[in-house]
């Protein structure tokens, strides 16, 4: 295998993804964070959307959403998703593959807390993927959850956080000519070592 350099250098991937990431966010004008996550559901039709990634852990990629969400029902129920990250003012981008479990606890309360006061009680008001009425029903359920909860919300049970571990990340540069350089790396399972393969572009 080749010596990785330059912006490839460095045998962690997450490492590499965050390192982008940073890059990113000095060039993307709005959401650097921004991944289009893929599901299926139970016919295993596919269903992909925008959603904002919050972290990238050591070993995991982190959002959050309503669990009563389209796609939250869709990864309970597979248990597996894939996601995107493209930056057009870098030319690169991040493809992930992997198993999802909750992030329920703590963390998602630390991060709830930091969120605007009026997203706290939109996650409260919106009961999200389902038929909606009107924009003024919504307003008038925001307002009413206002009233309610105040000031400083708790965090909604349906509301938490989505943890993606990869069995497979891609990393992507545009190159001359369509040439791209991609690196891969791949585990067969969660306890194996990663496998990284130069791939054609």
């Amino acid at each position: 295998m080749e010596k990785r350099s330059g912006i490839f250098a460095g045998d962690n991937p997450f490492d590499i993804a965050r390192r982008w990431l940073n890059e990113a966010e000095e060039s993307e004008i709005n959401d650097p964070n921004a991944i289009a996550m893929s599901t299926v559901d139970a016919d295993g039709l596919p269903n992909v959307r925008m959603v904002l990634l919050k972290e990238i852990e050591d070993d995991a990629f982190v959002f959050y959403t309503n669990y009563e969400s389209q796609k939250a029902q869709e990864i309970e129920q597979a248990g597996k998703a894939a996601f995107v990250m493209h930056w057009k003012s870098l030319r690169r981008q991040v493809r992930v593959r992997g198993v999802v479990t909750r992030e329920d606890g703590p963390k998602a309360d630390a991060y709830y807390k930091s969120r605007s006061l009026k997203s706290r009680l939109g996650a409260w008001a919106s009961a999200q993927s389902r038929p909606l009425k009107s924009r003024t029903s919504l307003m008038a359920d925001v307002a009413k959850i206002t009233a309610q909860k105040g000031t400083n919300p708790d965090r909604p049970p349906f509301w938490g956080g989505y943890r993606i571990t990869p069995l497979e990340i891609e990393l992507w540069a545009d190159g001359d000519f369509r040439l791209h350089d991609r690196f891969q790396w791949r585990r067969p399972t969660l306890d194996d070592a990663w496998q990284v393969t130069r791939l054609n572009p």
